[in-house]
Parts: C-alpha cells; structure tokens; sequence
C-alpha cells in the first residue's frame, strides 16, 4: 500500500503579505466598529494552532464598552491611553496558572495533569510560555480575517489583574489594540535585521 504524504502549500504572496510584508503594529484607527463574528472566527482560527500537550492557557478578554474601557485606562502606561481609548476593541491576553486542571479533556491520552500539579514554577513557566506563542497566533489570526492589530506591553500588569482577575488563576500578558488601522498614521518600516544577523546553521 502506498502512502500518500500531503506538500504543505506555500501561501499565495497576498497571503504572505497580510501576514507578514505589509503588516503593521496600529496606533490610529479608523471609526468602524468591529464585527463580533471576525473576533470569534479569529479566536477558531488561533485555537487551532498547537501548543504542548495542548494545554492552550490563552484566555481572552475583549474590551468594547466604554465602563470596561475606563478601568482599563488605569492601568496603562501614558503613551497607550489615546490609542487604546480610540481603538474599537482592546483584548487582555491572558494565561491561565491552573490550565492543567482541563488537560484530562484537552489531552486524554496520557495523565498530563500530574506533570503539572504541586510543581507550581514548571506549571506557571508553561502557562506563560504557550500562552505567549498563543498570543502569536492571535495576532495572525486577526490579520487574516482582515483586521489590524497593535500588541503593547506598556501597562501595570499586578494592577490590570487586580481590576479584571482578582481571585481568579489568570494573568495578564499582553494587550492587543484591535481594529481597522489608519494607514496615513503609519510612520516608516523600521529597519529589520539580515538573515546572517538571526540565524545560523549547526
């Protein structure tokens, strides 16, 4: 019997240009709302990708209404209040410290769970880690449906989880600014690095 092994397409360079070329970090939106239906196509899209074991720690919280967007204020750095207040929608992308209490469902194959409970430093840099790469996947998720995005760290973290997590095993990492970017805002592509300069071969 012959087994056929699919060739993953290389994307269209459209594709790769929504993606990646042409894609920008907003400061300046445009006033047009956004479809809840896209944030939830790109949450589908973003869960799809894998992280370890599949404990998928990313828990989301979209920020829309002008009282939510209000305790948010608080705990941004001063140079993120006007873009984050003009933005339609800001998401907290957080992770959840106890994701491994649904691994029994997310990964029944093995007793995941035990590699995790009563090790608290390997649990939390796990949740941290995955819930980071998830975050990478966000942003491409969110581009592809057609949306701009503009991730920031600039916030007070402990303060963030005190107002939105507060008794709960969430927290913060990073805030993405989501919407459609006013281009004429934009200033220059920043310079990037050569290959030479990341990479190497072992």
């Amino acid at each position: 019997m012959t087994i056929s092994h699919s060739i993953p397409k290389h994307l269209s360079p459209e594709a790769l240009n929504t993606l990646f070329n042409d894609a920008r970090t907003h400061n300046a939106w445009a006033d047009r709302p956004v479809p809840e239906a896209l944030l939830r196509e790109a949450v589908d899209l973003m869960k799809m990708a894998p992280t370890s074991a599949n404990n998928s720690p990313l828990r989301l919280v979209f920020v829309r209404s002008p009282e939510a967007k209000e305790r948010l204020k608080a705990t941004l750095a001063a140079g993120n209040v006007e873009k984050t207040m003009t933005a339609p929608v800001t998401v907290i992308a957080a992770h959840d410290l106890k994701f491994y209490e649904h691994l029994p469902r997310l990964f029944p194959h093995t007793d995941a769970k035990s590699w995790f409970s009563g090790n608290e430093a390997f649990a939390n840099d796990t949740a941290y880690k995955n819930g980071t790469l998830q975050i990478g996947y966000l942003i491409l998720a969110l581009r592809a449906v057609g949306l701009d995005a503009g991730p920031m760290t600039g916030f007070d973290n402990a303060k963030l989880d005190q107002e939105f997590f507060a008794g709960t095993s969430l927290r913060s990492n990073v805030l993405i600014n989501i919407g459609y970017g006013d281009a004429s805002k934009l200033f220059p592509r920043s310079p990037r690095f050569n290959f030479e300069e990341i990479a190497s071969f072992v």
